[in-house]
């Protein structure tokens, strides 16, 4: 573990400190101007934003910035990581709370969100491999936008639409193809590289595994819409020739 001078340990308590307050002042302004709306969708207003933030900051920082992740793991972190990091912290950890208060999401969920802290003050703490850190998150927060419009759809009476069934689609397939496809091979990376530690190796593999828990739950939920689709399907074409048999004999 790297030894930090106590003004990198200030600056980087003052970082994490000021995104907590930014995400908690972010979510009492909504709840102020929306107040006819519920807490919960306030909330998810604020896990939209970050979302979207931390997933332009990562693509820059993996794909612009560099290094790149899937050939330079466990490298020591750059300003611009530590700082999409401790915004991230920050964040997890406001909802976290609001979460456990609330009572809104189940133990899985609790688990990745207990994770993602871990992950990421284990990278901090290290003073390394915030480059794969920041890649995990770009993976795991690319859906999430797609996830909270599914919440808002349903919410506003228009997730039975064709745009409900395309979120959805697009979700299935960015979370099999990103977090299982390009998470599986970021992982293999991880291991196979002698740079991570032993604890970011455990971490990559504890937040893979929850990743697949969740494809198996979205593989059943795929599975059961699909099905409900192609029964209501039949049923349209059964009633369509019901009438026309019946048009017909008139």
């Amino acid at each position: 573990m790297r030894c930090f001078t106590s003004e990198e340990m200030t600056s980087l308590t003052v970082q994490v400190s000021s995104s907590l307050i930014g995400w908690v002042g972010l979510y009492g302004s909504l709840c102020y101007v929306n107040y006819q709306r519920t807490y919960e969708w306030n909330c998810r207003l604020v896990t939209l934003i970050h979302g979207i933030l931390i997933v332009c900051v990562t693509a820059y920082i993996g794909f612009i910035d560099g290094p790149w992740p899937f050939t330079h793991p466990g490298t020591e972190n750059t300003p611009l990581q530590v700082t999409a990091l401790a915004l991230s912290l920050g964040y997890f950890i406001f909802d976290m709370c609001w979460c456990v208060y609330y009572r809104t999401e189940g133990p899985v969920m609790l688990a990745h969100h207990t994770l993602s802290i871990l992950g990421i003050l284990l990278a901090l703490a290290l003073g390394e491999s915030g480059i794969e850190t920041c890649a995990v998150l770009f993976g795991s927060e690319i859906t999430n936008p797609l996830l909270q419009a599914r919440w808002f759809l349903r919410k506003v009476g228009r997730y039975d639409t064709l745009l409900g069934d395309a979120v959805d689609l697009i979700f299935v397939l960015l979370f099999a193809g990103v977090r299982i496809g390009v998470g599986g091979h970021m992982l293999y990376c991880e291991l196979t590289s002698p740079r991570p530690s032993l604890a970011v190796k455990g971490g990559g593999i504890a937040i893979y595994g929850l990743s697949c828990v969740f494809m198996v739950d979205i593989g059943r939920f795929a599975c059961r819409k699909s099905a409900g689709k192609f029964r209501r399907w039949q049923e349209q074409c059964k009633l369509v020739e019901v009438n026309g048999n019946s048009t017909g004999t008139n």
